[in-house]
């Protein structure tokens, strides 16, 4: 308990002052009673007990139900999630569990669970959410064009196709450095080539056209935005093109061992081949005028021509020495 003491000041003065051109002397005596600050408790810091009473904390208010346990069966998704968001356990009604599991245990739930909020998700991105932003959207869109209803017609019209990649990952930044990397693939059969700026256009490409399937495919990496690259590859498309229509005189001193595809017509095995059917046809008899064309007509004849073909374009294989041998033995009645 505190002593509270009292102190009684005098203060004696003496204060001169005119009075009708003389000076007199005047007695001033004041009292003052102060409380003293010299106080002593045990109880530093907090309210005294006799007067304030005891110190009493305010009690925690008890945590609810999670919202999980309040959601009801038809509940409308986009009002829990209605943008992008971290993971919040209470609000997820999944048996959720992430993380590095404990020896002979399972991994960790959901509740306090920091690898789950250290992720992006896509709870804001359900099929429900998608529906909602697309009919938010369509006053702001056209009609699909009805000329555009296959997929052939829209190769047509639009045979240049741009393909990119966009990642999510969990790390210091969102952005990926793979994400700048932009494909061009077009068919070159819709381009405007005549037979000798497409064989310089295949030289020019080399592997990247695929002759399985006639698409040419430029890859852009060089630049360190995506639109750049895009550029890039239809600014490499734009030269191709042109350069393939370009002649350069010493394309004219081409000889046979030069050129890209192997060309049966006035080739040695078009003249060879012809020379012995004529000789077996007019063996004895004179020659006939016209002999030579009526050869080229027949069916045997342009099988035998398209397996020389394939022998020399694709090479020696199973599968065109099987050919080669089947056209011959047709050709000479074997």
């Amino acid at each position: 308990m505190a002593a509270h003491t009292s102190k009684a000041f005098l203060s004696l003065g003496q204060i001169n002052g005119p009075g009708l051109g003389l000076y007199s002397s005047l007695s001033r005596v004041t009292y003052a009673t102060a409380p003293s600050t010299n106080t002593f408790t045990g109880n530093k810091g907090f309210p005294d007990k006799g007067k304030r009473g005891p110190f009493v904390r305010k009690p925690r208010r008890d945590a609810g139900e999670p919202r999980t346990e309040k959601m009801a069966v038809d509940q409308d998704w986009t009002a829990v999630y209605p943008a992008a968001a971290s993971f919040r356990a209470d609000s997820v009604p999944l048996p959720v569990r992430m993380g590095y599991p404990p020896e002979g245990g399972v991994h960790p739930a959901k509740k306090g669970n920091l690898e789950l909020i250290k992720i992006p998700n896509f709870l804001h991105l359900t099929p429900a959410a998608i529906k909602k932003h697309c009919e938010a959207l369509k006053p702001f869109c056209t009609e699909w064009p009805s000329a555009l209803d296959t997929d052939a017609k829209c190769d047509e019209h639009f045979p240049i196709k741009m393909e990119s990649t966009d990642y999510v990952s969990a790390g210091m930044s969102v952005r990926n450095p793979s994400a700048r990397i932009v494909n061009l693939k077009v068919k070159l059969s819709s381009l405007n080539l005549d037979d000798h700026a497409r064989k310089k256009m295949l030289k020019l490409v080399g592997k990247r056209y695929c002759k399985a399937t006639g698409i040419l495919t430029i890859t852009a990496d060089s630049c360190p935005f995506r639109q750049q690259n895009t550029d890039y590859a239809m600014y490499l498309l734009t030269v191709l093109y042109h350069e393939s229509w370009k002649t350069e005189p010493w394309e004219a001193t081409k000889t046979t061992a030069d050129v890209e595809e192997y060309s049966w017509e006035n080739s040695p095995s078009q003249n060879n081949i012809l020379d012995t059917l004529v000789r077996m046809r007019v063996a004895g008899e004179e020659e006939v005028e016209g002999v030579r064309e009526e050869l080229l007509g027949r069916r045997e004849v342009q099988e035998y021509k398209d397996s020389v073909t394939r022998l020399k374009n694709e090479g020696e294989s199973e599968s065109t020495m099987l050919q080669y041998r089947e056209a011959v033995k047709k050709v000479f009645n074997l």
